[in-house]
């Protein structure tokens, strides 16, 4: 029989996308709004009791990193008590709990990709600063659990840094400015998915895991990389951090070391070129080697 697997967020990009991809393997019950509500302990239990599944992968959480500046309560309900409830019933009922945050949970004032095994401490951002504070009722509530980090996200259907950029391109646009001073991992829900798939066939996994694809680059890196893919003459224009500014700072250096996948055997995240390049092919029917698309 089929692991049953319940998703948190299911509507969104990653849960979208881990329906899609683990569904081939997995028996997958994608939740969201209304019906599984994760800042009501009854509601959610009832949901566990319903279905009855093996494991959840929780994505539910509040991802507006600048919405989250101005309705902190809201914040800290989603991220944090959301993500205890989420735990405690999983705990209750003896069922396995993954849960997906995010590389805003350190002060992205480092020079060297962050690993596991370093203290996040200082988020810049009510986002990261809920999202730790739920890491920590997760373990707290769950300390069997799994913690995957994730960042830079893009996968089908956006919305995405992949699809803004095409847009714009598409609609006209010869030029754009792009930040130049943000350090990261652009990674793909696919990649994220096929990784998870990996970890959910070994039960004996706890703790946090970092799952962004591997190599470094800027934003204004990643877009001139999209519009290679793509065929598109724009050029891009670096800025920084500064001339674009935002309510919710963004961090400097925010990449991910993969040391645990390393240290436990697991199959290594894939360049994030390469994930890139399977996604704009699927995504926009794009013929990478002569940079068309018919979509």
């Amino acid at each position: 029989m089929a692991l049953r697997i319940l998703l948190t967020g299911g509507k969104g990009m990653l849960g979208r996308t881990l329906n899609d991809v683990l569904g081939s393997e997995f028996d997958v019950i994608p939740t969201d709004l209304p019906e599984a509500d994760i800042t009501d302990i009854n509601s959610f239990g009832n949901v566990l009791d319903k279905y009855a599944p093996d494991a959840v992968i929780h994505c539910a959480a509040m991802t507006q990193v600048d919405d989250c500046e101005s309705k902190q309560d809201t914040a800290y309900l989603i991220n944090a008590v959301g993500s205890g409830i989420v735990a405690k019933c999983c705990a209750q009922r003896n069922i396995r709990l993954i849960a997906i945050s995010t590389d805003y949970v350190f002060d992205g004032k480092s020079s060297a990709p962050y690993n596991e095994f370093d203290t996040p401490s200082g988020a810049a951002t009510v986002y990261g600063k809920s999202k730790f504070a739920g890491e920590c009722e997760i373990l707290k509530n769950h300390p069997t659990s799994v913690i995957c980090r994730i960042s830079w996200l893009y996968g089908p259907g956006g919305p995405s840094f992949v699809h803004t950029m095409l847009k714009l391109a598409n609609s006209g646009k010869t030029e754009l400015k792009v930040v130049d001073d943000q350090y990261g991992n652009p990674t793909s829900t696919i990649a994220v998915a096929n990784a998870l798939k990996n970890i959910l066939k070994k039960t004996e996994l706890t703790g946090v895991f970092h799952l962004t694809c591997e190599g470094i680059v800027t934003w204004k890196g990643f877009a001139e990389k999209i519009f290679e893919l793509a065929g598109i003459q724009c050029k891009v224009n670096g800025c920084t951090t500064e001339e674009f500014p935002r309510p919710a700072p963004r961090p400097h250096y925010s990449a991910l070391d993969k040391m645990r996948l390393r240290l436990c055997e697991l199959t290594p995240m894939p360049p994030w070129q390469e994930a890139l390049k399977e996604f704009m092919a699927q995504e926009f029917n794009i013929n990478i080697a002569k940079g068309e698309t018919s979509k």
